[in-house]
């Protein structure tokens, strides 16, 4: 299990809880290393434990998924959090995602399916089930609007492509020939044009400016 993906599940529900490690706990490549009853004890477990991807709730007692998200990335923890929820709603999925979430799932995902989700994000993808994407796409106001694509190189289209693809910087690199260093320079600076917070946003803005491979 050395190189195992280490997993932390935050959930307030006990028999949720429950439920996934009994699953992951067979997966040969996922270790569960701790679980949270809310998002501030997750934050809390998250700098202790320092898993590879977290399992997060979004309505829980006290502290919320969205408000455990922030504390994650105001500390710089760089563990890939999939949001596994049972929340459908716009309002929910949009701040969930701008606060540094790496995917949104379902609850009532297939468990094979969300095995795969976790190996996705921890891989580095943007992970969206395809209602929550157009859901992201439907929203009025999207940051960095079309005219600023024309400040993209050429190559920065194509890494921009790649992203939207779901594709993460080492499969960009090997792709295009590229260091990993270049890719993270080249999505760096594609953020920066756009105007955007993350890679989330990026391929959002990629899908709805018609930028794809």
């Amino acid at each position: 299990m050395a190189d195992g993906i280490r997993v932390l599940l935050v959930d307030d529900h006990q028999v949720v809880r429950r439920g996934l490690r009994t699953f992951l706990e067979v997966q040969d490549d996922i270790e569960v290393v701790g679980e949270a009853a809310d998002g501030a004890e997750g934050v809390a477990r998250a700098e202790e434990l320092r898993p590879d991807v977290v399992l997060m709730d979004v309505k829980m007692p006290g502290t919320g998924g969205i408000d455990a998200l922030r504390a994650l990335r105001e500390a710089q923890n760089p563990a890939r959090v999939l949001v596994v929820t049972s929340f459908t709603e716009r309002r929910t999925v949009v701040p969930a995602l701008r606060a540094g979430a790496a995917g949104y799932v379902y609850k009532d995902i297939d468990p094979d399916a969300l095995a795969a989700a976790i190996r996705s994000v921890h891989a580095g993808h943007v992970l969206l089930q395809p209602e929550v994407a157009q859901a992201l796409l439907s929203q009025e106001g999207t940051a960095g609007g079309p005219g600023r694509g024309t400040a993209l190189t050429e190559r920065e289209r194509e890494v921009l492509a790649l992203i939207a693809d779901g594709r993460s910087n080492r499969e960009i690199a090997r792709r295009l020939v590229l260091s990993e260093k270049t890719v993270k320079t080249h999505v760096s600076n594609i953020l920066m044009k756009l105007d955007l917070a993350d890679r989330t946003q990026a391929a959002l803005w990629a899908v709805r400016h018609g930028v794809t491979g």
